[in-house]
Parts: C-alpha cells; structure tokens; sequence
C-alpha cells in the first residue's frame, strides 16, 4: 500500500519556469473561499501575517493518484507539506502568521484530508478557479484534472511580500517559510 505521508526517493525536481514573477507585491483578489473550517475567508482582508501554501491535490488512503503522478515535477507532496506546516504551526503562531492550505479540491474533499491529518487550520477551496485565475497561478492537467502548480506565498495584509516556486522539497516548505519570515520580519 502507497503512503502518502513521505515522499519516494528520486522525485523530479520541478525548474522556476518564471510562470510566477508577476506575483511580487501582487494584491490579492477580493475573494471569499469556503474553507473547511465552516466559514468562508477572504484572503485580501486579513490583517497581519498570512501564509498561503498552494498545493496540486492531497491523496486519500485507498484512492490511486493519477497515472504518472510521481513523474509530473513539483506533484507529489501535498500530504507531507501540509503535516509539516501542522507540525510548525506552533511556531508560525509564536510570529503572528496565519497558515492557510489552498488547492482547486471541493471543501468535502479537503475536509476528509483536514480531518484525518489533525490539521489545526483552514484548507481553502478554489474548486472555482476564480483565485487561480485572478491571480493567473499556474496550473497543470492530469488525468482530465486541471490542478494548481505548488507555489507558497508570504502576505502582509493582503499583499504578497514573497513567494516560493517551485517549492521542493515540499516536506521542507513550512521550515523554509519560518527562515525567511525570521530574517524578513
């Protein structure tokens, strides 16, 4: 049985196809996204430190992922990326950041992932495209799957001060995160 909580050996390592430069000092669209969490939330009208990590799709116990999913640079991850922003959380708090986990997955669909790794955040739900799109993120189809390329931004009142792609190792992102809010903030 596959496990999605670490990452196989010799996963290809996704190149900056500068598909995300235009993201530096972007602002967020005025979106509201379900969350799963209960209510919804509005990126652009947080105060303070947010964290978004945006990742393709989380797999679920017992489900295949899709054909070639380890093969596709930057996919496979999602499960440990978010664990390790769970296991960080503590400390993303102790700096006054909100952490957020976006994909295009239905709020039904997250909030099974949400669930079963104890997440202590929100996962938001852009099964619409209508953050994607206002924000133009790139994105990649798989198996008839149109999903969001694994990107992480850093935003200070609804204004990205940062990004990260690619993002690789996934399993480090959250450490990564806390370096840079550490030597930035």
């Amino acid at each position: 049985m596959q496990s999605y909580n670490t990452l196989p050996a010799n996963l290809p390592v996704p190149l900056d196809d500068g598909a995300c430069q235009h993201l530096q000092h972007a602002i967020l669209p005025d979106i509201a996204l379900a969350s799963t969490q209960g209510q919804s939330v509005n990126l652009r009208k947080l105060a303070g430190w947010s964290v978004i990590y945006i990742y393709p799709m989380t797999g679920q116990p017992g489900i295949a992922l899709p054909d070639g999913w380890d093969s596709i640079p930057g996919a496979r991850g999602c499960t440990p990326q978010s664990c390790a922003f769970r296991d960080h959380h503590a400390e993303l708090q102790q700096l006054s950041v909100q952490v957020f986990g976006l994909s295009t997955q239905t709020t039904a669909y997250q909030a099974e992932a949400a669930a079963r790794l104890h997440l202590p955040f929100a996962l938001l739900s852009d099964a619409e495209f209508a953050f994607t799109e206002a924000l133009k993120l790139p994105t990649f189809e798989v198996s008839q799957q149109r999903l969001i390329k694994r990107i992480t931004l850093l935003v200070l009142d609804g204004k990205i001060e940062h990004y990260m792609y690619p993002v690789f190792p996934p399993d480090q992102n959250a450490s990564q995160v806390i370096d840079w809010l550490r030597r930035h903030v």
